[in-house]
C-alpha cells in the first residue's frame, strides 16, 4: 500500500463545534515517493475515489489499531483533502494526545491500485485505486501530504460517523497511459518513507531461504533492490579482450606495371648477365639483272648488360613474442614483408620504365575525348613506324589519368567507356577495377608512376620493357644471446628498356 504522510498542525476547537476530528491533505497529486520494495510511485489527479466505502482511520497501517473513520473526501488541484473522525475510546484519546503534542504529525493512505502505468523514468503512476485506510504515522514520505487542523476536545453529544460523507464531487481527469503494468498487485502498496535495508549475514540469508513463501519473496525483493550495482569497471580482471581475425593489412600485394609487362626468369649465376639484341639487320634487295651480285649486308647482335638489384628487409622478433602471440606474429610479419617487397620492386620498375621512354605525342586536354583519341592514334602510328611494324597493346597511366579516362563522355553525354557497353564502344572502364580496356588497349594504372609533370601516361607495347626477377623469400636465423630470431625477406630484380621505340608518352 502507498503511505503518504504529512506534518500535523494542532488547533484547539472552541464553542459548540468542538469535536474529535482532524482535517488535511491525504495525498498530494503528482508527487513521487519510494515504497518499501524500492518502487517509485505517484498519484495522478483524482486517482482516489470520493465516494464509496469510507476508509478506516488506523495507526501505522495496522488494522488491529482502528482509531476512527474518514468522514469526508474532496479532490482538489493540490491533492485529496480528507476529514476524519476519531472514536471516543481510550486508544482514540491517546492518539489525540500524541497529535496535540506533535509526536504524530503525519498521515499515510493505504491503497489497492486498480489502474496504473509507468512513465518514461520508470515511476509507477497510479490513476485509480481502492482507498482502504488512512493511517496516523510519524515519518512522512510525501512532503505535500499534511494535517491542517486537529480538534482535540470531545463534543457534548458525540457525532456518529457516517459511512461516507463526501466533501465535494471529484472531477475526472484523463491520464495518458504509457505502458501497462505486467502484473496486478495482489496486496496493497504501502507508500511510506523508505528505510535503509541492511545487507543480511549468511545466517540471516539461510534462515529466510528456509522460511520460504511470502517471507522469502519479500526478503528477496528487498535484497535485490539494496544490492549494489556491478559494472564492467568493477571487474576488469575477468573481462576478456577478444581478438577478431584475420589481422587487417591495408597494403595490397600488387605490382601493376611489373605484372602488366610480365616477369622473366633471372639467370642464377653472376651479378651481371647479358641480354642479346639484334641491332643491325641483314640486307635483302632485288636482283634487277640476272647473274649480277645480290645485296650484301651484315648482321650485328649487341650485348645488353643487365645488373641484378637486391631488395630485402629484416626484423628481429623476441622468442617470447614468437611463443605467446595469437595469431602468431611470425606469419603476420612474413605476410607484411611480402607486401612491402612487392611495392618496392614496383617502385623501382616504374622509375626505370619512365626514365627509358623518349618518344612523345600530343595530348592537349585529358578531359576531351577527341584529344584522347588523337593522342592514342598518334602514338600508335609512331610505334608502328619506328619499331619496324609493331603496334601498342598497353595504355599505362597514373591514377589521375584513370579518373579522367573514366569520366569521358561523347557529345550526347553518354560514357565513352561504359561498364555495360554497346557494340561500338571504345572499351569498358569502371571504378571498381583497373583491369580495363580503352581504345582497344589494356589499361595499367600504377600509383608509383611519379615522373615530373603531366606526362605520366604512356602508350606502348609490353615487349619493349623487360623485367627479370628471382624471389628468394624468407630466411630465419636464431640469436641465442638475446633469445630472439631475425627474419629477412629478399629477392633480386633487374629491368631493361630493350626497345624504346615501342613506347610513347605525353609531350
Amino acid at each position: 500500500m502507498i503511505r503518504l504522510t504529512a506534518p500535523v498542525n494542532v488547533h484547539a476547537a472552541e464553542g459548540e463545534k468542538k469535536r474529535r476530528y482532524l482535517r488535511g491533505i491525504a495525498v498530494p497529486w503528482n508527487v513521487e515517493a519510494t515504497v518499501m520494495d524500492g518502487t517509485t510511485v505517484k498519484f495522478a489527479k483524482d486517482a482516489l475515489p470520493t465516494e464509496g466505502p469510507a476508509p478506516k482511520l488506523i495507526e501505522s497501517h495496522d488494522l488491529a489499531q482502528i482509531r476512527g473513520l474518514v468522514t469526508g473526501r474532496t479532490s482538489t488541484d493540490e491533492g485529496m483533502e480528507f476529514e476524519a473522525q476519531i472514536a471516543a475510546t481510550r486508544a482514540g484519546d491517546d492518539a489525540l494526545a500524541l497529535l496535540e503534542m506533535g509526536a504524530i504529525d503525519s498521515v499515510s493512505v493505504g491503497v489497492n491500485p486498480t489502474e496504473w502505468h509507468y512513465d518514461q523514468s520508470g515511476t509507477m503512476v497510479i490513476t485509480a485505486g481502492d482507498w482502504m485506510e488512512l493511517s496516523l504515522v510519524a515519518v512522512p514520505a510525501f512532503s505535500g501530504a499534511r494535517i491542517a487542523e486537529v480538534a482535540a476536545t470531545q463534543p457534548t453529544t458525540p457525532e456518529v460517523p457516517k459511512e461516507d460523507t463526501p466533501m465535494a464531487e471529484a472531477t475526472n481527469t484523463d491520464v495518458e497511459v504509457e505502458a501497462s503494468a505486467p502484473t496486478v498487485p495482489t496486496a496493497p502498496i504501502w507508500a511510506t518513507a523508505k528505510k535503509d535495508f541492511q545487507m543480511p549475514s549468511a545466517a540471516e540469508y539461510i534462515a529466510k531461504v528456509l522460511a520460504g513463501g511470502s517471507e522469502w519473496a519479500e526478503f528477496d525483493a528487498r535484497l535485490r533492490a539494496a544490492a549494489p550495482d556491478v559494472i564492467t569497471t568493477d571487474t576488469p580482471g575477468i573481462l576478456p579482450t577478444p581478438i577478431v581475425e584475420p589481422v587487417y593489412n591495408n597494403f595490397r600485394r600488387m605490382r601493376p606495371l611489373v605484372e602488366g609487362m610480365g616477369v622473366r626468369a633471372m639467370p642464377g649465376g653472376g651479378k651481371v648477365f647479358i641480354r642479346p639484341e639484334v641491332t643491325t639487320h641483314t640486307s635483302v634487295g632485288q636482283q634487277v639483272t640476272e647473274n649480277t651480285t645480290i645485296t650484301q649486308g651484315t648482321f650485328v647482335v649487341s650485348s645488353n648488360q643487365v645488373t641484378k638489384q637486391t631488395f630485402g628487409g629484416y626484423v628481429t622478433i623476441s622468442e617470447q613474442d614468437l611463443d605467446w602471440t595469437d595469431p602468431a606474429v611470425l606469419s603476420l610479419v612474413l605476410d607484411d614483408m611480402g607486401r612491402i617487397y612487392a611495392n618496392q620492386t614496383d617502385v623501382y620498375a616504374c622509375a626505370q620504365f619512365e626514365a627509358g621512354v623518349t618518344q612523345t605525342a600530343t595530348l592537349t586536354s585529358a578531359t576531351d575525348p577527341g584529344d584522347w583519341a588523337a593522342f592514342v592514334y598518334e602514338a600508335a602510328t609512331t610505334i608502328l613506324t619506328n619499331s619496324n611494324g609493331h603496334l601498342p597493346n598497353v595504355l599505362i597511366m597514373k591514377p589521375a589519368y584513370f579518373q579522367a579516362l573514366g569520366a569521358l563522355e561523347d557529345q550526347d553525354g553518354r560514357p565513352l567507356f561504359p561498364t555495360v557497353g554497346p557494340m561500338n564502344a571504345f572499351g569498358s572502364v569502371n571504378a571498381a577495377n583497373t583491369d580495363a580496356v580503352a581504345f582497344g588497349l589494356q589499361v595499367i594504372v600504377d600509383r608509383n608512376l611519379v615522373a615530373v609533370g603531366d606526362n605520366n601516361v604512356y602508350v606502348g607495347n609490353s615487349d619493349g620493357f623487360e623485367i627479370f626477377e628471382q624471389i628468394k623469400g624468407a630466411i630465419s636465423v636464431d640469436v641465442p644471446s638475446t633469445l630472439s630470431r631475425t627474419i629477412a625477406f629478399r629477392g633480386y630484380l633487374a629491368t631493361l628498356m630493350i626497345d624504346d621505340t615501342k613506347f610513347v608518352t605525353r609531350a
